[in-house]
């Protein structure tokens, strides 16, 4: 675990997007994180692929 400098305005945008994503600051700023990441390695992607391939690797289609 570490400490990241960021800039006092975007840590205001992500105060912002955690309050309406009903997140901590911290969980905000990781999933913007995540999802940057993952929108550089696949940039044929758009972010509703990206978030549904993640859901589907979190939650496994259950055997029917």
């Amino acid at each position: 675990m570490g400490i990241v400098k960021i800039d006092d305005l975007l840590h205001e945008e992500a105060r912002r997007a955690s309050n309406v994503m009903c997140r901590s600051i911290n969980a905000q700023a990781e999933f913007w994180m995540k999802i940057g990441m993952l929108a550089e390695a696949n940039p044929a992607l758009s972010f509703n692929e990206i978030v549904a391939r993640e859901r589907a690797v979190a939650s496994p289609a259950r055997a029917a």
